[in-house]
């Protein structure tokens, strides 16, 4: 186990080399110039040339890059061009925090009705319920977020009044509706994931000679199938975690949370290059460290697996 951990963590070493290159290179590709926005719009030629000298977007992109990665190595992750503020304390505050939250809400959500609905659906393989649920969950994969989200606020905020448009942290009910819209497609996924692993295993030797010494259907299902059926669905929680860093740009910007997603948008907006760069390289390294828990979790649920 020691060895694999140590493998994992060099093997990331090239991942955010290769994530904050990307970023890097992209952010340079948008159109427009930081300097110009920084220094306004009423400011003449000399005034715009010294803002590019000191913000050093005069260096050679190599430069700018390889200076941006030693600082980054260090902890800091530059200065904010739109606020002036340092990157890492404007993302740890608080909206660092406020996405890790909502993601974390949302996966919950994902897996107790995915898990739930993938159960029923399979130990009720082509009745009536497995095709509702099944059906169910077609749409909530087919639904965008901002058009759930929207569809959420119309009826339970402008028809009914019964809870807040937008917000997160003041009042519970504030986290209702963005959790729902958020953790909805997840949960549709891990759905079918479950219904479709649990029927693989349901179908085995092993599962029918427990039946046959009269082993009780829900020791069955719980303790057997549930748990050999898992890795797959164990997988796909992680990966939707990841996914839901990233849906939450959309749903932050529906219901106007102040989160990492609102952060990038407007950071991309006014091209403020370190903050996109830093929120970026935060939200890997958080996607990568929860995939490496997944694969110890493999280990958790089936000791026969081999991580070295």
């Amino acid at each position: 186990m020691f060895i694999y951990i140590i493998r994992r963590l060099f093997q990331t070493i090239p991942v955010m080399f290769g994530v904050t290159l990307a970023v890097f290179m992209m952010m340079h590709l948008i159109p427009g110039d930081a300097a110009q926005i920084m220094a306004g719009e009423q400011a003449n030629p000399e005034q715009i040339e010294a803002m590019r000298e000191k913000l050093g977007l005069n260096d050679p992109l190599y430069v700018q890059y390889f200076s941006y990665i030693g600082n980054a190595i260090q902890g800091d992750l530059g200065t904010s061009i739109r606020t002036n503020r340092d990157v890492t304390s404007e993302i740890f505050t608080s909206r660092f925090w406020i996405t890790v939250e909502l993601a974390i809400w949302g996966t919950i959500l994902s897996v107790i009705l995915g898990l739930i609905a993938g159960i029923v659906s399979a130990t009720r393989k082509y009745s009536f319920a497995d095709t509702s649920l099944m059906i169910v969950a077609l749409f909530g994969i087919s639904m965008p977020n901002f058009w759930l989200g929207i569809m959420l606020i119309y009826f339970f905020s402008v028809n009914l009044g019964v809870l807040p448009v937008a917000g997160w942290g003041n009042d519970w009910k504030q986290m209702i509706l963005p959790v729902i819209t958020l953790g909805t497609g997840g949960a549709a996924i891990i759905a079918r994931m479950t219904r479709s692993s649990m029927l693989d295993v349901i179908d085995q030797d092993y599962i029918r000679t427990a039946y046959a010494k009269g082993v009780s259907d829900k020791l069955v299902i719980y303790k057997h199938a549930l748990r050999n059926a898992l890795i797959p669905v164990v997988t796909v929680v992680g990966l939707q975690f990841g996914g839901l860093l990233g849906g939450a740009v959309i749903t932050e910007t529906v219901f106007a949370i102040n989160g990492l997603g609102r952060l990038i948008i407007s950071s991309i907006t006014m091209r403020d290059f370190p903050m996109v760069q830093g929120t970026i390289l935060v939200c890997t390294i958080l996607f990568v460290f929860v995939n490496f828990l997944v694969d110890i979790t493999y280990r958790l649920i089936n000791k026969r697996i081999d991580l070295n």
